[in-house]
């Protein structure tokens, strides 16, 4: 069986909500660092938690070495879903915690523009 050639580009790995909520806290963090280090940008339907972002961003900083790993850039957009909101809802000011996380190396991603709406990333490969 001929050996298959390794593309030439960017992996983006978009993992669904229903994978993500299977998954304890520690593996999720765990799967996004492993693809991270591989080099790829991971996007998460549903985003994490404030707590499983700062237990991520805790374990990145200690993989970080200055002949290796240079950590993560990770950001998080907030998805309107007023339409999906009872009026009750909307009027106590109650917003869905749905939103979109990317994360990606630190030296290949680069956000160059972050609006509520939109997101202009730079990647670049090795």
């Amino acid at each position: 069986m001929p050996e298959m050639k390794k593309p030439d580009g960017v992996q983006i790995d978009l993992i669904g909500a229903g994978r993500l909520a299977e998954l304890p806290s520690t593996e999720k963090i765990n799967m996004i660092l492993d693809g991270v280090h591989e080099g790829k940008i991971v996007v998460l339907e549903d985003g994490l938690t404030p707590d499983e972002e700062s237990q991520l961003i805790e374990k990145t900083m200690s993989q970080i070495s200055p002949d290796g790993f240079n950590g993560i850039e990770i950001e998080t957009y907030p998805r309107s879903q007023a339409g999906d909101a009872t009026l009750l809802e909307r009027l106590m000011g109650k917003q869905s915690a749905s939103k979109l996380t990317v994360i990606g190396p630190a030296d290949q991603i680069e956000t160059l523009h972050k609006d509520e709406s939109l997101i202009t990333a730079l990647v670049s490969r090795d």
